[in-house]
């Protein structure tokens, strides 16, 4: 049958918060444009012991539980987390399969920045029909870019709203619920080197003692940027959400929960508007901030504690990452035979 299901979810915070005083505080930005531009009530900021794998690992076993099997059931563990791991040139997959007893498992790590989770679930569904023997695949994600993000640099300010946390989701292989129905994706390649953190790769090695103070996502060309992403985010968004509808033979009609990222409140809305769905068929993440790609794995299971999401609901899930990727995935919730 080859039909690919959700069959656990689990996300994790650093206990640390920062609330919008806070960061108005810490940003110079009044705390009423952080709350109502912005989009921040608060977000999760991380401490030394909040590291990537940390985070994953604890997500992970929270999504081991949700998904009622053991660890040595999982075939393969995708690392779909940020770049920005414990360790340079590390394979955190591995560890993370480790640290929650997935003996049997195989890893390798993977990213498309903040489009990961769409695109781990696009390669493991592609893993487990091209392979039989893979029945059980673990996305494992760990987050905190914040790190490199400075509040003094006003041009980066679209990333002030970046929080910390982890998240994982169990795929299965014919288990008949929470079934993928398609996935979409976008790329644009003219933005690949736009805002980067200009120190630490090996364009410009080694690290000079100076370089430490250059760990910060940079734009060189701030107009050229802004202009790119107005002229291009909603139209590949859009593009990206029907595209994934149309596989599952959907429109955009057809959407009960749309699972997006945290960003400023008023792209939310208009995102809204044009698919025609309300507050209530979606969860802004105000209390998170952005967490890179656990946005949507957050926005479920919240849409899941509040009612929100109900057997039969189509899910959109929907994210960009900086370089730039625009992905979606629709997922039809409950179990197969659900309508």
């Amino acid at each position: 049958m080859n039909d690919i299901g959700i069959i656990g979810l689990g996300v994790s915070f650093p206990e640390q918060q920062m609330d919008s005083r806070e960061l108005a505080e810490a940003t110079g930005v009044p705390e009423d444009v952080i709350r109502l531009k912005f989009g921040v009530e608060k977000k999760p900021v991380p401490g030394p012991q909040d590291t990537t794998s940390a985070m994953a690992i604890a997500a992970a076993r929270n999504a081991i539980d949700m998904a009622g099997i053991d660890p040595k059931e999982i075939d393969v563990v995708i690392w779909n987390g940020g770049q920005h791991k414990d360790y340079l040139n590390w394979l955190a997959g591995l560890y993370v399969a480790e640290q929650i007893g997935a003996t049997n498992a195989w890893s390798f790590d993977m990213e498309a920045m903040c489009g990961s989770m769409m695109a781990g679930m696009e390669v493991a569904r592609s893993l487990m029909i091209a392979n039989e023997g893979y029945r059980t695949v673990l996305l494992a994600s760990g987050y905190r870019n914040g790190d490199m993000v400075d509040y003094s640099v006003k041009e980066t300010s679209f990333m002030f709203d970046i929080g910390a946390g982890g998240a994982a989701m169990i795929l299965r292989r014919d288990e008949g619920r929470n079934t993928i129905l398609g996935t979409a994706f976008r790329g644009d390649g003219s933005f690949s080197t736009d805002c980067v953190v200009p120190v630490g790769g090996n364009r410009n090695w080694p690290m000079k003692p100076e370089d430490t103070q250059k760990l910060r996502f940079q734009i060189d060309d701030v107009d050229s940027f802004k202009k790119k992403l107005g002229e291009k985010t909603l139209p590949n968004f859009y593009a990206v959400i029907r595209e994934s509808l149309h596989k599952g033979g959907l429109t955009d009609k057809d959407i009960d929960y749309l699972a997006i990222l945290h960003f400023k409140r008023s792209t939310h809305d208009l995102v809204l508007g044009e698919l025609g769905l309300t507050d209530e068929q979606t969860t802004y993440l105000n209390q998170y901030g952005h967490v890179g790609q656990n946005d949507q794995i957050i926005s479920i299971l919240e849409g899941l504690k509040d009612g929100k999401i109900n057997d039969g609901d189509n899910i959109v899930m929907v994210g960009a990452g900086i370089g730039f990727v625009w992905a979606a995935a629709t997922i039809r919730w409950g179990a197969k035979n659900e309508t």
